[in-house]
């Protein structure tokens, strides 16, 4: 077994893969204040809800754009494991050829999805990952990452509405009645499910003008399954895509 922890500003995600097959993904806060001993007692907890607490581990990776949690979540898998403890950063194979301003500078999380995407799906590919953040990837048709976007994510945009504005409600994010609110929460809902679909698709027909009209379109990340449906451009969702990516750069650091 290989676990693989993606550490998000808003959640960790922890999986397992085993003969190359996902067991499961699970999700935990993520805490700036919790001790390695606390999330080796979360994490061994979510192993045991799983029934993996006895299978054999091999080796672990995480992945990880909370910088002052990286070395308190490799002595708790440590401590958990007993096992090699991989990071994915400098000196860790990828075989993703960045072609930004300052390649050491792309997030972990990207990285991962790119790899991924590059060995699921086909080039040029535009990647979406809707989490704390929305996230845009283009890699063009040599398997090249040439950069993206990055905007406020559905979370942080919700929240900034609820907590600038004096009379905007917190709300649930769930499927508008209609584009056309016709009360207050119905117009937030049409705002950002609506707006965002939206935003996608325009941002797909900005990147197909660089990358070319054929441009394969997947959607990853906690926010995707809510927006996606309302989007009129044909986008994969494919929600363990960055889990993917972690497993596939693990294999490619210990030679499988």
């Amino acid at each position: 077994m290989v676990v693989c922890v993606d550490v998000g500003n808003t959640n960790i995600v922890l999986g397992a893969y085993a003969d190359d097959k996902l067991l499961f993904t699970s999700r935990v806060q993520t805490e700036l204040g919790k001790t390695a001993d606390q999330y080796a007692i979360a994490f061994n907890s979510i192993l045991h809800l799983y029934h993996c607490a006895d299978v054999p581990c091999e080796g672990a990776i995480i992945s990880s754009v909370v910088p002052p949690l990286q070395t308190t979540l490799k002595t708790a898998l440590n401590r958990l494991l007993g096992c090699r403890v991989l990071a994915v950063g400098p000196g860790v194979k990828t075989g993703l050829n960045i072609k930004i301003d300052n390649p050491a500078s792309t997030g972990a999380d990207l990285v991962c999805d790119a790899v991924a995407t590059l060995n699921k799906y086909p080039l040029p590919s535009i990647i979406f990952d809707l989490g704390t953040a929305t996230k845009i990837l283009a890699l063009d048709k040599f398997g090249n990452f040439l950069g993206g976007s990055i905007m406020p994510g559905i979370g942080i945009s919700l929240n900034a509405l609820s907590t600038q504005t004096a009379q905007l409600p917190h709300i649930d994010l769930d499927t508008p009645q209609s584009v056309i609110g016709s009360n207050t929460v119905d117009c937030m809902k049409s705002g950002i499910v609506f707006g965002n679909a939206s935003m996608i698709d325009g941002m797909v027909r900005k990147y197909r003008s660089i990358l070319g009209s054929d441009a394969h379109v997947v959607a990853t990340g906690g926010y995707a399954a809510a927006i996606l449906p309302f989007c009129e451009t044909e986008i994969l969702h494919d929600p363990d895509l960055l889990m993917d990516g972690l497993y596939a750069i693990y294999k490619k650091n210990t030679n499988q």
